[in-house]
C-alpha cells in the first residue's frame, strides 16, 4: 500500500478530471494517437461504453493502491491477457502516458510532482493486470 497522502492527492485529482466528460474523450484521442497498433485494437469498439469502462478501471487502480481488493484488476488482466484481448504489456506505458497527458489538461492543480504520484499510484494495479498476461 502506498502513502495515504499520495493516493489522496491522486484520488482528488481524478475527481477534478471526472467533472469533465471530455476528459475521457481526450484520453482516448491521445491514446489512439500513440500507435497504429493501439488504434487497430479499438477499430470496432463502442467508444461510449469504452469510456464508461475506463472511468471504472481508473477508479479500481486508485482504490487498489489505497489498499482495496485486486479482484476487479485480476479480472481485467484476464480479459486483456493472451486469452482475451491480447494486449501486450508493453502498451500499458503508452496508456499511462496518455492518461497523464489528459490529466494535465483537465486538472488545474496538476504539476510534475502530482504526475509522479499518479505513476506510483497506478503502478501496482497495472502490475496486477499485466501479471495475468
Amino acid at each position: 500500500m502506498l502513502a495515504n497522502a499520495d493516493t489522496d492527492r491522486v484520488f482528488q485529482s481524478y475527481g477534478r478530471c471526472c467533472q469533465h466528460e471530455a476528459f475521457f474523450e481526450t484520453f482516448y484521442r491521445i491514446f489512439l494517437g500513440k500507435s497504429d497498433e493501439i488504434r487497430a485494437m479499438f477499430e470496432h469498439t463502442d467508444m461510449a461504453e469504452q469510456r464508461r469502462l475506463l472511468r471504472a478501471g481508473i477508479s479500481w487502480l486508485i482504490m487498489y493502491a489505497r489498499g482495496g481488493s485486486d479482484v476487479k484488476l485480476r479480472s481485467l488482466g484476464e480479459s486483456h491477457g493472451r486469452n482475451g484481448y491480447d494486449v501486450d504489456p508493453s502498451l500499458y506505458g503508452y496508456w499511462v502516458d496518455a492518461l497523464l497527458e489528459a490529466v494535465e489538461q483537465y486538472d488545474p492543480e496538476f504539476d510534475s510532482e502530482l504526475g509522479l504520484e499518479w505513476r506510483e499510484v497506478l503502478r501496482p494495479g497495472i502490475e496486477v493486470i499485466t501479471g495475468a498476461y
